[in-house]
Formats: C-alpha cells, structure tokens, sequence
C-alpha cells in the first residue's frame, strides 16, 4: 500500500514509536494504525536527557544511542507491516487506477472505485471527480442538493451558500484522531463531542 504517511517519532526521543496514516486516494477518509512505542528509542531519549546533567552517563547513552539506531529499522518494518495487514480491511485496490479507496467509495461487484466508476458513466469517459458528500434529488431536475443547508448546487467542492464541503464523507476527531462519519456527534473511540 501506498497511501499512508510515517507519523513515527525518531529513534532517540522519549516518546519514540512508530505509527502510519492511511488514506482513501478518492476521498478524505483516513485511518491511524495504533501508537506503537519504542522502548528502546524511548530509553535512549532519556539517557540523552541525563547525560546533559551526568557528564558519567556519557558512554551509556552513545552506547543505546547506537543500539537502538541498529534496531529501530527492523522494528520500524515490522510495526509497519502490523499496520498495513489492519489497514487492508478499511481499503481496496481498483483494479483498474490502483489507487487504494475506502469502503465508502468502493463498488465491490466491480472491485473498482466510485471515480473510475464515474469515468465510465459518463459521455467520453471524462473524469467526473468524486462528491462522497452530495445527495441525489434534492436540487430537481437530477440536480446535486448540500447535504448541510440543502441549497441546490451546480457542482463544485464547496457548497456556494453554507461553505460545506461537498466532497468528505468522514471527519477526523481532534481529540485521538478517529475517523468517524460526517454526521457523527460523537467520537466513538474517545467520547469527544463535534
């Protein structure tokens, strides 16, 4: 997979560890794997730190220092392996752009994504963008309706009345980064409010 960016700390801080973010190529859906720490990279934070006050700790500290440089690689591999094997049940791969899409975005009798789904609809095969957020019927004559103010839009990413973005179907919570579905009042990973 690779939608993701590395969101892991560096080997020598104190809150070393190795976490990855992936994301819907389509839409703004995103996952986080867990926070995976690094005890190693951790305790050569911490011996780092002392060595400022312990002029003895010196050795000790280039010493794990070097240590946990050795091991990190393979245990950065590793927790990275671990988080793409869960991020494989949020996402598929098209069969036919190869970009990875979430579920929402996903049409699983033709294993392909919603925007190369709309390349072939319509006239010419012309790329028709993707618009997770709109709803069908709301603005007559088959035009797209906001689904925050319900004003009839002629397109766009942004609604021309409220601002809404037309385009996202999930919201991240600014407490522990959980992706929830637009409409959620809720997280339900940590209970913060929207």
């Amino acid at each position: 997979m690779k939608n993701y960016r590395d969101l892991s700390s560096t080997a020598g801080d104190v809150g070393a560890g190795f976490q990855f973010e992936f994301y819907c190529q389509c839409c703004d859906f995103t996952w986080r794997s867990p926070f995976k720490a690094h005890r190693m990279g951790q305790l050569t934070g911490w011996l780092t730190r002392l060595t400022f006050l312990m002029t003895d700790l010196n050795k000790a500290g280039k010493a794990t220092s070097a240590m946990s440089t050795a091991g990190a690689r393979g245990a950065h591999e590793e927790a990275f392996e671990a988080a793409q094997a869960q991020a494989q049940r949020y996402f598929n791969q098209c069969t036919e752009c190869r970009n990875q899409a979430c579920d929402e975005c996903w049409d699983d009798s033709l294993s392909q994504c919603k925007t190369c789904l709309n390349k072939h609809k319509r006239p010419g095969g012309a790329s028709a963008g993707h618009g997770g957020g709109y709803d069908e019927g709301q603005g007559g004559a088959g035009g797209l309706a906001c689904p925050n103010c319900q004003v009839p839009s002629s397109g766009g990413r942004f609604c021309h009345e409220c601002g809404f973005d037309m385009a996202s179907t999930h919201k991240s919570c600014p407490g522990c980064g959980g992706v929830m579905p637009r409409a959620a009042r809720f997280c339900t990973d940590c209970g913060h409010g929207f």
